[in-house]
């Protein structure tokens, strides 16, 4: 493994981080709600299959 030295090695990270393409304000925003829908929709969904499966565990447990 080849050494570089330290003025070198800044040079390309700065060289890299200047390639850094940040998302503009409306694709954060967009991106934010979306997670956020998607995170409602999965809590009902576990909610509702939690509900099945406590209904179902509590009538079978009733027969004994």
């Amino acid at each position: 493994m080849a050494l570089t030295n330290p003025l070198q090695f800044v040079q390309q990270v700065r060289a890299e981080a200047s390639k850094i393409v940040w998302p503009t304000r409306r694709e954060v925003m967009l991106t934010s709600a979306m997670v956020f829908v998607f995170t409602t929709i999965c809590a009902i969904f576990f909610a509702i299959v939690d509900l099945g499966i406590r209904q179902g565990l509590q009538g079978i447990l009733s027969f004994f």
